[in-house]
Parts: C-alpha cells; sequence; structure tokens
C-alpha cells in the first residue's frame, strides 16, 4: 500500500488517518484541540463582560439605597465597560449603566434639596 492511499481525504470531510488494514489500530490517538466558540480569549473576554454587566446591575440596584456616590459612578463604568466589550447580557448592562445614572440623579437632587448626601425614613 502506498503512502498516498493511506493519507488521501475521505469524502465528507471525513479525516487524514490511515485505513485499519495499514496498521491504524496501532497508531495514536491526535490530540483534540477544541477551537469552539465557547473557548479562547474572545470567549474570555465575552465572560468578564457578562460579570461586568451582573456587576453594574447590581451595584445600580444597591445605590439606590445606600453609597449612591460610590456605587452609581462604579454602576456606570462598568456597564460602559461591559458593553464595549461585547457582553452577551446587554440589557443587564443597559439596566446597570441606567440604574447608575439614577444613582447619580438621586445624589444630586438630595444635596439641591437637603443640603446632604444622606437621606433616610421617617420625620
Amino acid at each position: 500500500m502506498q503512502l498516498a492511499e493511506l493519507v488521501r481525504p475521505r469524502p465528507h470531510g471525513g479525516d487524514r488517518r490511515p485505513s485499519a488494514a495499514a496498521g491504524a489500530e496501532d497508531a495514536p490517538e491526535a490530540p483534540t484541540v477544541a477551537n469552539g466558540p465557547g473557548d479562547g480569549p474572545a470567549a474570555e473576554g465575552r465572560k468578564d463582560a457578562d460579570g461586568m454587566a451582573v456587576a453594574a446591575f447590581v451595584l445600580g440596584l444597591v445605590g439606590l439605597l445606600v453609597m449612591n456616590i460610590v456605587l452609581g459612578p462604579t454602576a456606570v463604568v462598568l456597564a460602559a465597560l461591559a458593553l464595549r466589550r461585547g457582553t452577551v447580557r446587554r440589557g443587564r448592562a443597559l439596566v446597570g449603566l441606567a440604574l447608575g445614572v439614577a444613582d447619580l440623579v438621586v445624589l444630586a437632587v438630595l444635596v439641591t434639596v437637603n443640603g446632604t448626601v444622606v437621606w433616610g425614613f421617617g420625620g
């Protein structure tokens, strides 16, 4: 059997392994390389961006109640970074951005009305 017969391509996208008649059962398996859509640095960046989108949402939501002077700008920055890096959770990043801006609006209203950055319930 000639070398050309051993490595000829198989129809329908088959691999180039030698046939069983040529002693292929003794040949070691080729290592499998994962090149799917969820592998590599791009997927890792998307995972980071997804985490940033969720963090922006949570920080913006919590910032409406406490520490809006810190959590509002943090939510805005994280949401902007997540959107820039192409997050899959685009809606959550946009809501986080809106909540971060709302935190800053609440802060501006508190400073204007009360002259302080603290608010509470009651009289």
